[in-house]
């Protein structure tokens, strides 16, 4: 949430980022009279206050001096200003509702160093890393979805069937390879002094604003509820979209002491979204699905400290990459493709190599997003009301609030399927991930069960 000070003396700024960002249906100016009547009811409301104050205070003496008639005149007058007060405050009490309703639908501005643009065609890449001594690979490497289902590790068939259409089982070889990437990646966080955060799955309503996918993002989550004597009952409950919305309010409504920051907490969790509006987008395979695991890195800093924590915490996502050995790159997002709650965000991309891109890199394939890694200044603290203390004895002030993903584990898994597939159309387990599966090499596949496994002739 945008401070009302800021939107105040800086409006322009405001509306450039609802333009930049594309919010729809958010009218700055309409905002701006509203928080103006606001002001004039707050004011009017001090003045009557004031007057009835003194007005009240005249009665007693009135009274005492034997002025009855005009003592009963200052009564009158004390009711006749109680009732205007209370229309006042009622009126100022509305306006404050909507008031902070209508907030909560301006995006945060971006930071001047974000680079001015309308899509994603116009984010600017900052490097790339591995490129240069990729490993040596089959000339034609099979799509992840088609290797998933040849070694039967990915079973989005049976997926499907059991609860719609974008979710999979994850099977043997392929289990085992998620199970270890999110014990890696959770190591190597803990040797970035990372404190491990299991939070709980259902979030409420209040949460999902302090983060803000509420009330933008309502469509793409999953709302939880219950039968009750054959009628649904709403639990005020979403399933999380990610990890982010439950660590970020752990300290919603506190004060944190300057000696506790940074806070940097690291939570592995399942993810639910529905992906509203992406339908036709990634339809196949492990990309896009509406359950996915990720470890999130949620950082609460002074600041005058987050950026510099901002370029601290992508080379935190990446060190992931980096020890896989899998090559990536990193993106500046433009205006026009970064999110709402965002004042600045890089996206790392790894390479997936088994699919023909346009977007590709020069030796072909496609870029996966895997990690977001965002500095929200104090706009998801004044969301969430994050303070801290600079001094025992001062006024708390709004932290600052950033985070990535450590990095998302299925685009992970695209990646090393593809990048480290063989010629045998086995793959290749990167040697970080070895101790973590035992010591195994080679994901070999495994026989599959039933008769969709025997050919026609057989199943007669």
């Amino acid at each position: 949430m945008l401070d009302r000070t800021y939107l105040r003396e800086n409006p322009d700024e405001v509306r450039d980022a609802v333009d930049r960002k594309g919010v729809d249906g958010v009218d700055v100016d309409a905002i701006l009279a509203l928080d103006e009547e606001w002001r004039e009811l707050k004011a009017r409301g001090d003045d009557l206050r004031h007057e009835r104050n003194e007005v009240s205070s005249q009665i007693g003496q009135l009274k005492q001096d034997g002025k009855e008639e005009e003592a009963q005149e200052a009564i009158d007058r004390s009711q006749e200003l109680k009732a205007e007060l209370e229309d006042v405050e009622e009126r100022a009490d509305e306006l404050a509702e909507r008031l902070e309703r209508d907030l909560l639908r301006l995006p945060n501005v971006p930071h001047e160093s974000v680079p001015v643009g309308e899509d994603e065609s116009d984010n600017v890449e900052r490097y790339r890393e591995g490129f240069d001594d990729l490993r040596e690979m089959p000339d034609d490497v099979t799509p992840h979805y088609d290797l998933g289902e040849e070694l039967d590790v990915l079973d989005f068939e049976r997926g499907a069937k059991v609860s719609g259409g974008g979710f999979q089982f994850v099977k043997g070889g392929g289990a085992r390879l998620e199970h270890a990437l999110v014990q890696f990646m959770l190591d190597v966080h803990r040797e970035q002094e990372y404190v491990d955060v299991l939070p709980p799955i259902p979030v409420n309503s209040e949460s999902m604003e302090g983060t803000g996918q509420l009330p933008k993002f309502a469509e793409d989550a999953y709302r939880v509820g219950a039968r009750q004597d054959d009628e649904y009952e709403d639990d005020d409950l979403w399933l999380l979209p990610t990890a982010e919305v439950p660590v970020t309010n752990m300290y919603r409504d506190e004060i944190l002491l300057d000696d506790d920051l940074p806070v940097k907490h690291q939570a592995f969790s399942p993810n639910f979204r529905r992906e509203a509006g992406e339908h036709g987008t990634e339809t196949r395979g492990y990309v896009r699905v509406h359950q996915f695991h990720k470890v999130e890195l949620v950082n609460f800093v002074r600041p005058e400290e987050s950026y510099d924590r901002l370029e601290g915490l992508l080379d935190e996502a990446e060190e992931v990459l980096r020890r896989l050995e899998l090559p990536y790159r990193v993106l500046d997002m433009c205006t026009g493709d970064m999110g709402f709650t965002q004042a600045k965000k890089y996206d790392i991309e790894v390479w997936a190599p088994g699919d023909d891109m346009e977007d590709g890199p020069a030796e072909g394939g496609r870029w996966l997003e895997v990690s977001s890694v965002s500095n929200f200044e104090d706009f998801q603290a004044r969301r969430a009301g994050l303070r801290y203390r600079p001094e025992r004895h001062e006024g708390a002030e709004y932290l600052h609030t950033l985070n990535g993903s450590g990095v998302a584990v299925p685009r992970v898994m695209v990646a090393i399927m593809e990048y480290y597939q063989n010629e045998d159309g086995t793959v290749t387990v990167p040697e970080a991930l070895r101790p973590y599966m035992g010591g195994q090499e080679v994901i070999e596949g495994h026989d599959r069960v039933g008769e969709s496994a025997l050919g026609a002739g057989e199943r007669d």
